[in-house]
């Protein structure tokens, strides 16, 4: 009896593992994205798993009523102890069911950014800019302002020139600048025009699209390529000092 208990259990284990695999597989043949498609491999799997723990409880003799009504009083207990742990799992299922991102978007909340690599029950992991594993309580992202910025995302930068610059002829350098560069998305050429302006200088903006994953990498160098273009037509930025003073006279 104790030899064919552990054989149904053996059994019933390699059987639970490869329906999971099976239901996963389906899914992804119905174009399910990958965090449904493990989700419902992975409770096809804990299905098949407590129904093999039954029988094999059963074939031992082991009444499992009481067991049933234990395991039921311990969970109502244990939830108490357990509501901030067990509310991520909740939080999980709200993502998963309503999909506000999938794994490969970019996602940022509370202040970290990242591309979505695994959407579980209990945490949702991102992968930075830096190859930096970034593991997020899904308790902390339910019911949190998050941005999705799929595979691009939007650049908004400004630059403040001084008023005796021709404005048109910076923006023609920064322009010139950009045509061509790499890190940029395609299909969406930058936009590079006249923002504002303020006391003593003329504010000059910049709009463009870059892969989310790289995205201050690509800022930066944006940055550098710009002001190297404006410096290279003997075009000055507005002084620090001078900003300042802008600053603080605003209000009044």
């Amino acid at each position: 009896q104790l030899l064919g208990a552990l054989v149904v259990l053996v059994i019933g284990l390699k059987v639970a593992k490869w329906t999971g695999k099976r239901v996963m597989r389906l899914c992804e043949i119905k174009n399910l994205d990958v965090t449904l498609s493990r989700f419902f491999g992975s409770m096809a799997k804990l299905l098949v798993v407590v129904i093999v723990v039954i029988i094999t409880l059963s074939n031992f003799g082991i009444d499992i009523a009481p067991l049933v009504a234990l395991a039921g009083a311990s969970a109502f207990g244990l939830s108490f102890a357990l509501a901030g742990p067990l509310s991520n799992y909740g939080a999980g299922m709200v993502i998963i069911l309503t999909r506000p991102f999938v794994v490969g978007d970019t996602i940022e909340v509370r202040g970290v950014s990242g591309v979505t690599d695994e959407v579980t029950l209990s945490t949702t992991t991102l992968i930075g800019e830096d190859d930096e594993r970034i593991i997020i309580p899904n308790r902390q992202i339910v019911g949190e302002i998050l941005v999705n910025s799929d595979a691009h995302r939007i650049v908004e930068s400004q630059l403040v020139i001084e008023s005796q610059n021709d404005p048109d002829v910076a923006i023609a350098a920064i322009k010139e600048a950009l045509e061509g560069f790499d890190g940029l998305a395609e299909g969406a050429a930058p936009q590079v025009g006249i923002h504002d302006f303020n006391f003593g200088g003329i504010v000059i903006g910049l709009r463009y699209w870059v892969p989310s994953s790289r995205y201050y990498q690509t800022r930066y160098t944006v940055n550098q390529t710009a002001l190297a273009a404006l410096k290279a037509k003997g075009i000055s930025l507005l002084p620090a000092g001078r900003a300042a003073i802008v600053t603080e006279m605003a209000p009044a």
